[in-house]
């Protein structure tokens, strides 16, 4: 029978560093910056402050992230029923949001964010 738990963190968290080194390197980082970027949430139950490297789609005022795997993760549960707040690097600056998760009838989980206006430039 084939494991369908949550990946071992030491197998994660070492992808993970990986996919954020390679969105900052200089060489590639142009390229996968506009595909990939890192969503920053707080835990429901923890309280503790999580960072993970995602691939995404971007609209006018939102976001749109796949997850993959949905089964071995764990992550994503912060943003079901009612969402929870989020933030993501996009254009090399934070933006904030609100993400609901959703599950479809095949399992496959995809995430709505609703990007939070920036703040107005101030004008002397």
């Amino acid at each position: 029978m084939r494991y369908k738990g949550p990946l071992p963190k030491r197998v994660t968290g070492r992808f993970n560093a990986w996919m954020v080194g390679l969105r900052a390197s200089p060489r590639w980082g142009r390229w996968v910056s506009g595909r990939l970027t890192v969503v920053t949430y707080t835990g429901r139950r923890s309280g503790r402050t999580f960072s993970t490297p995602v691939s995404y789609r971007r609209a006018a005022d939102g976001v749109t992230i796949a997850v993959a795997l949905p089964e071995r993760k764990l992550w994503w549960r912060n943003f079901t029923g009612e969402g929870w707040p989020i933030s993501l690097d996009l254009d090399g600056a934070e933006r904030t949001g609100h993400a609901v998760a959703r599950v479809d009838g095949k399992g496959r989980v995809t995430i709505s964010v609703r990007l939070d206006h920036p703040p107005a430039a101030s004008s002397r």
